[in-house]
């Protein structure tokens, strides 16, 4: 499970686009769910022609019956409109601006393939539209890019980190109640601990509220002054995606100072 490529479970198999960068880790993950005549897509990645036709021919004859998204980056949504021309297949998202079809995908959501389903579960954080997708079957939690298969993940400008501390302490409480065996993520390999790494990514979030507390009483203002103390030892070429992060947590600690952000989290970041 340590290559993202040709990573499975009994219904998913990752067929990995080719957009390798600091960013996106080997690539955008995309996922293959069904094991019968039809299949679901989810995420198609970027608007890379050799990539989509390289899905759509591990597809074969079977029906593509939707394409999913995990949320509207464009490592994940930007091939999308040219998958579905393909294949035929609407394109449902949580954001209207996605879609291609009637269909959304929201909380609660159950969108059926073959004798296998995936439970729509709102995850936003990462970006105000992300979610998860539940597959009993294989006991496996689609994340998208609110938990990458190596690393953590960033806070983008259109996403937000209250909500994204909510979403980790929701997921810490699914992935227990669901009893879930891996996490496929958006980008990177296939998580064989979903218990142990989203515990490490609520400890990392605590970690970088105080480590950004520090820098600003170091007089740190800027989110780049705070990007020079807190990631001093971090390879420079990670620094922008950290300042994206820096940003969205020097907003939350105006908006909650001191005690609310320990209070809210109780132990969870």
């Amino acid at each position: 499970m340590n290559s993202p490529e040709g990573a499975r479970t009994a219904h998913a198999v990752n067929i990995l686009a080719p957009n390798p960068s600091v960013m996106t880790l080997d690539g955008t993950n995309t996922w293959v769910v069904g094991a019968g005549e039809s299949v679901i897509v989810i995420d198609p990645g970027p608007l890379d022609e050799i990539h989509l036709r390289r899905v759509a021919a591990h597809v074969g004859d079977r029906r593509v019956e939707s394409i999913l998204l995990t949320h509207g980056h464009d490592d994940h949504s930007g091939g999308a409109r040219r998958f579905a021309e393909l294949t035929g297949a609407p394109v449902r998202a949580a954001d209207p601006r996605h879609r291609l079809g009637e269909e959304g995908l929201a909380e609660g959501d159950v969108v059926a393939v073959g004798d296998a389903e995936l439970h729509v579960y709102a995850t936003p954080g990462h970006t105000f539209d992300s979610v998860c997708l539940w597959l009993p079957h294989d006991r496996a939690l689609f994340t998208g890019d609110t938990v990458l298969g190596r690393g953590t993940t960033v806070i983008a400008p259109e996403g937000d980190l209250a909500d994204y501390l909510r979403t980790l302490d929701r997921l810490r409480e699914l992935v227990g109640s669901l009893a879930a065996d891996v996490l496929l993520p958006g980008h990177g390999p296939v998580v064989a601990d979903p218990e142990a790494v989203v515990a490490a990514y609520v400890a990392h979030r605590r970690e970088r509220l105080a480590q950004i507390r520090a820098a600003q009483a170091l007089g740190a203002v800027t989110p780049r002054e705070v990007v020079e103390i807190v990631y001093a030892d971090v390879d420079r070429t990670l620094w922008p995606a950290a300042e994206m992060s820096v940003r969205a947590q020097l907003a939350y600690l105006e908006g909650r100072s001191e005690a609310p952000v320990e209070g809210r989290l109780r132990g969870h970041l």
